[in-house]
């Protein structure tokens, strides 16, 4: 006789690469696999992630990580997630590499769920490419575009390519570096890029350049805007 416990793990299969799953059926077996760190539903399929390699992943994402962060702390009412699972509609629960969002309360278009994933579109997202480019360029960028994500970048580390997309009219433009090399965001004001000392993995002049944004008028504009938005809404 099978145990309960034992029926339950038989009862619940494995997720695999390549599965056709509904986003119901793709949490349950995520849900009943605790040691599986990234799975994610794209267009209906699972994609299950390789072992990250230090210089072409884990590093990139760390300095990734670090420049957001720095925007984060200094612009109260944005929030940063590491690999959050986002539940974007009925075919697309992706876990993105980093996510930079607008709090609901202050007037954000995603909002949490009662067991704690992200609804809807974060306004920023960020993902770290070495062998996932191809899925990262075409059908993630297709679904993140369609959902409402504003702002889109992929880093892809082997080819020394940073690229940048805004969500205008509903197609994506690419936000191209000024004479100087840098990119600004649309949408988090002060959010500057020094493209070339990123992908030199060159924090301290990425850093500067960010701060920079982070002293520009713009930015305290935004920290304005974000802190009297309660106030506006009552």
């Amino acid at each position: 006789m099978i145990a309960p416990a034992n029926l339950s793990r038989i009862t619940i299969p494995p997720l695999e690469n390549g599965d056709l799953l509904t986003r119901a059926e793709f949490e349950r077996r995520y849900t009943a696999m605790p040691a599986l760190k990234k799975a994610e539903l794209i267009e209906g399929i699972v994609y299950m992630a390789s072992p990250l390699r230090f210089e072409p992943h884990a590093e990139p994402h760390a300095d990734l990580m670090g420049w957001l962060w720095t925007y984060k702390i200094a612009t109260p009412g944005v929030r940063l997630g590491d690999n959050p699972t986002v539940r974007l509609d009925v075919d697309n629960e992706p876990q993105p590499d980093a996510v930079l969002l607008i709090d609901a309360q202050r007037g954000g278009q995603t909002c949490l769920s009662d067991d704690g994933y992200i609804e809807g579109a974060p306004e920023f997202v960020a993902e770290i490419s070495a062998s996932t480019a191809t899925i990262d360029l075409r059908d993630k960028k297709r679904v993140y575009r369609r959902n409402g994500v504003k702002e889109y970048l992929v880093w892809q580390v082997m080819n020394r390519r940073i690229d940048w997309f805004s969500l205008q009219e509903e197609e994506y433009i690419s936000l191209l570096p000024d004479a100087a090399g840098i990119i600004r965001s649309h949408v988090f004001p002060g959010l500057w890029l020094a493209v070339s000392a990123l992908l030199d993995g060159d924090m301290p002049s990425a850093m500067a350049t960010l701060q920079a944004g982070l002293n520009s008028d713009a930015h305290q504009e935004f920290v304005q805007q974000l802190a009297s938005f309660p106030k506006a809404t009552l």
